[in-house]
């Protein structure tokens, strides 16, 4: 048998194939509960990844959230930290609540107790 010195290398594009695959299908997971935000309320990154069964990753949620628009349109703006934090650098969301009727406490924060989706 001849010596393939590609032979690890596909090895390695196939098992990057496969975790891209299960990439994506987190993504589009964790993206059709985002999808289902009714506007006007908002959910937890804490709340999705519960939905999703992966309760201790809200961190996650958050991670696959900020590269959404690789996936297409999604109401990423309704998602806020558990205390109802925006999220930092992101101005638009903001405005995007404002539209939908959402508004913010002094502390710049969406009041939970009123707008969180109850699902």
């Amino acid at each position: 048998m001849i010596d393939d010195p590609f032979s690890d290398l596909l090895k390695t594009n196939k098992r990057k194939e496969n975790i891209s695959k299960l990439n994506d299908d987190l993504a589009y997971e964790i993206l059709s509960v985002v999808e289902e935000i009714p506007a006007g309320r908002v959910a937890t990154y804490g709340q999705i990844a519960k939905l999703i069964g992966r309760e201790k990753n809200s961190r996650l949620v958050a991670r696959v959230l900020s590269h959404a628009e690789n996936y297409g349109k999604f109401p990423c703006h309704r998602v806020v930290n558990h205390m109802g934090r925006l999220a930092p650098g992101w101005t638009e969301q903001e405005w995007l609540l404002k539209g939908e009727g959402v508004t913010l406490k002094e502390n710049g924060c969406v009041d939970l107790k009123k707008y969180l989706w109850e699902c």
